[in-house]
């Protein structure tokens, strides 16, 4: 089973989605975990709205600041794209991927569903491709 981190500022959109379907599809291949690197105090209701949409309920998540243990016990890292509010310290890690996915917040909920559905078609190949 790979352990894979999803990273993203907030951990309140991107990450939490990328955690949840891999919960969702990745059954015995992968165990997702997501965190922040400045963690927000909620998941962003409109995440929860579209998500809930797709049959998951993502209300009683509660964003997680990353860890070094987190950072360690990964097999593979997964930055969401760093936006110039957040640091971001992937690049200096040699098993991360970053997936440049588009920043939710405040954003229309038919942006956040098609950031959503970028999203779950990214984690889906993934976990083929772990296969």
């Amino acid at each position: 089973m790979k352990k894979v981190l999803f990273v993203c500022v907030e951990n309140s959109g991107r990450s939490q989605m990328a955690e949840a379907f891999s919960k969702a599809y990745g059954k015995d291949k992968v165990e997702g975990l997501s965190a922040g690197t400045m963690p927000t105090k909620e998941v962003n209701p409109v995440i929860v709205q579209v998500m809930r949409e797709k049959g998951i309920d993502l209300s009683g998540n509660k964003p997680r600041l990353i860890t070094n243990q987190m950072v360690q016990e990964a097999d593979m890292i997964i930055v969401m794209g760093c936006s110039a509010q957040g640091f971001c310290p992937a690049p200096l890690l040699n098993k991360v991927v970053d997936w440049g996915i588009e920043d939710p917040k405040d954003k229309p909920i038919e942006k956040v569903r098609e950031i959503r559905d970028e999203i779950e078609t990214k984690v889906k190949k993934l976990i083929e491709d772990i296969e």
